[in-house]
C-alpha cells in the first residue's frame, strides 16, 4: 500500500494509539508517529501522578479489542491507575500490538498538501498531505497521506507564570528555581529539593491540587519538617474554589480539591489570592521574590512550581488552513462547548469529527490538544473523538455522526471558569490601594471559608 493512501496520526499517546486502532479495526492502514523514544512519551513524564479517571474510563473499546487476541486482560476496571500503570498495562502493549504502524523517536515539523503552500487554491483538495518528519538520527523523512489526524497533546507548551500570559520578567532567569510539572517527591533528589523549602504554588486546576497534597504529605513526614507552601491564586476564594468536591462525579477528581483544601486547612499551605505574577526578582540570598502586577510583593521562596495549564503547538501546521477560536485556540464549531469564560462544568456535548473539522478538509486535532487552552479534557472524550473521525475517515458517516457518550459532570457548574464575579474581580487587579500587603488566606472551618469569600470578593485596606 503506497504512502498516499495512509492516514498519518501524529502522536503516540492515548488519543493517537486508540485512533490508530479504530481504523486498523475498520481495515484502514495508519501510520503513527511519535516524537518520543517510546509510545506515551508526555505520560511518562508524569508516571507518578495517580489519574482520578478509573481503569474502566481509560481504555479505549478498539484498542481493548486489538489487544485481546495478545492475551492482554485489562485491570480491575473500579481501580485508579497511575500514569506509569497506563503506560505500562496499555499504552505500551496497545503500541506493540499495532507493531510497525507506530514509529518513534519521529518527530514531524511541517505538514501541508503536495505541491501547495497555504495560499494556493488550484487543486487543492485532490493533493495528498505531506507530512515532514525528521528522527533523532538526524534523518528526514516525506510522507504522503490522505488524512492527518494531530493528536499530538499540549504536554511539551506549558503555560507560563506571568499572568498576561507571557513568561513574567525574569521568570526564564529564574528556570533553576522554577518547575511547570508536578514534581515527583518520591523521587530522593526531588524531594530533597522541596524538603523544608517554602514553595510557590501557581495555579487553581487538578495539577496544582495535587502539588498541595503532596508538599502537604511532604510536610507531615519525617524528612518534611518546615516544608511550607503558598498557593497562588488569580482570583479569590470561591465555593467552586477547591473543585466540585462530593459534588464531583468522577470522586478521585473531587478528592484532589479537598485535599488541596486539607492542605490549606492544616496550615502547611497560605493562599494568596487575586495575584496575577509580573515579575520574578530575588532577594539577598537568592530566594525568589515573586512581584504581582498590581505590586505587591510576596515573601521568599525557594522554589516556584506553575501549573497554569498548557496550549498547543500549531508550529508544524502553519501551512495548512484551520479554523481555530481566538480565544481558546481550538476547533471553532467545539469551542463554545468548552469556554471556561462561559461555563466550568465538564460535562461537554459528545462531539465528533464534524466539530474537529477544518477547512482543510482531512485534517483533525483531536485528544488533548483539540481542547487549546481550555482545561477540564477526559481520556474518554478523546476515545470519542477518535471514534467519530475514524468512521469519517472510513466514509461511514452513519456512525461518525452517532453520539456514543455521556460524560461525567464534575460538580462545579453555571459559573465562569475563569474569573470570579465582578465584585471580586475589582480586589484581584489591585483594588483601590497602592500596593497592598498580600492576602495570606487561611482556611478552616466553614465560618472561615465564609469570612475569606468576604474578604477576597470585597475587602480593600484593612476592611
Amino acid at each position: 500500500m503506497s504512502t498516499q493512501q495512509l492516514p498519518v496520526v501524529v502522536g503516540a499517546g492515548p488519543a493517537g494509539l486508540a485512533a490508530a486502532a479504530h481504523l486498523t479495526g475498520r481495515g484502514i492502514e495508519a501510520l503513527v508517529l511519535e516524537a518520543g523514544a517510546k509510545a506515551g512519551a508526555a505520560v511518562r513524564e508524569w508516571s507518578h501522578v495517580r489519574l482520578f479517571s478509573t481503569w474502566g474510563e481509560v481504555v479505549d473499546p478498539a484498542a481493548e479489542k486489538l489487544l485481546a487476541p495478545t492475551g492482554w486482560t485489562r485491570p480491575d476496571p473500579a481501580t485508579y491507575p497511575s500514569g506509569g500503570d497506563w503506560v505500562e498495562q496499555y499504552l505500551q502493549p496497545l503500541a506493540d500490538a499495532l507493531g510497525d504502524k507506530v514509529r518513534t523517536s519521529a518527530t514531524v515539523t511541517g505538514v501541508s498538501r503536495e505541491g501547495r503552500d497555504r495560499i494556493v487554491d488550484a487543486d487543492r483538495e485532490q493533493q495528498p498531505f505531506v507530512v515532514h518528519v525528521e528522527y533523532a538520527d538526524g534523518r528526514e523523512e516525506r510522507i504522503l497521506a490522505r488524512a492527518v489526524i494531530d493528536a499530538s497533546g499540549t504536554w511539551a507548551t506549558a503555560g507560563p507564570a506571568g499572568g498576561s500570559g507571557l513568561p513574567a520578567l525574569g521568570e526564564k532567569a529564574a528556570a533553576d528555581r522554577i518547575t511547570y510539572r508536578v514534581p515527583d517527591l518520591k523521587n530522593p533528589a526531588v524531594r530533597a529539593r522541596y524538603a523544608g523549602k517554602r514553595t510557590a504554588v501557581i495555579g487553581s486546576g487538578a495539577s496544582a491540587f495535587t502539588a498541595l497534597a503532596y508538599l502537604d504529605e511532604l510536610a507531615e513526614s519525617e524528612d518534611g519538617g518546615g516544608t511550607h507552601a503558598v498557593w497562588v491564586l488569580r482570583r479569590g476564594i470561591s465555593g467552586s474554589t477547591f473543585g466540585g468536591g462530593t459534588a464531583d462525579q468522577l470522586p478521585a477528581r473531587g478528592a484532589l480539591g479537598l485535599a488541596a483544601k486539607a492542605a490549606v486547612d492544616k496550615g502547611h499551605a497560605d493562599a494568596v489570592t487575586g495575584f496575577r505574577t509580573e515579575a520574578f526578582e530575588r532577594d539577598a540570598d537568592g530566594r525568589l521574590v515573586l512581584v504581582g502586577e498590581d505590586g505587591r510583593r510576596l515573601e521568599p521562596v525557594d522554589e516556584v512550581i506553575v501549573l497554569t495549564g498548557f496550549r498547543p503547538d500549531l508550529s508544524f501546521l502553519s501551512e495548512i488552513r484551520l479554523n481555530l477560536d481566538e480565544r481558546l485556540q481550538a476547533p471553532v464549531e467545539l469551542a463554545p462547548l468548552i469556554d471556561p469564560n462561559q461555563h466550568s462544568c465538564g460535562t461537554v456535548y459528545p462531539h465528533g469529527h464534524r466539530e474537529l473539522s477544518h477547512p482543510e478538509q482531512g485534517v483533525y486535532l483531536v485528544g488533548m490538544k483539540s481542547y487549546g487552552r481550555a482545561p477540564t479534557f477526559l481520556a474518554m472524550t478523546g476515545y470519542e473523538q477518535v471514534r467519530s473521525v475514524a468512521a469519517a475517515i472510513a466514509g461511514d458517516l452513519d456512525s461518525a455522526d452517532r453520539v456514543e457518550l455521556t460524560l461525567p459532570e464534575t460538580g462545579v457548574c453555571g459559573g465562569a471558569g475563569l474569573f470570579d464575579t465582578p465584585d471580586a474581580q475589582q480586589t484581584e487587579g489591585g483594588g483601590c490601594c497602592a500596593a497592598p500587603e498580600p492576602q495570606l488566606v487561611q482556611l478552616g472551618t466553614p465560618a472561615a471559608v465564609g469570612a475569606a469569600e468576604d474578604a477576597s470578593a470585597g475587602g480593600c485596606c484593612g476592611s
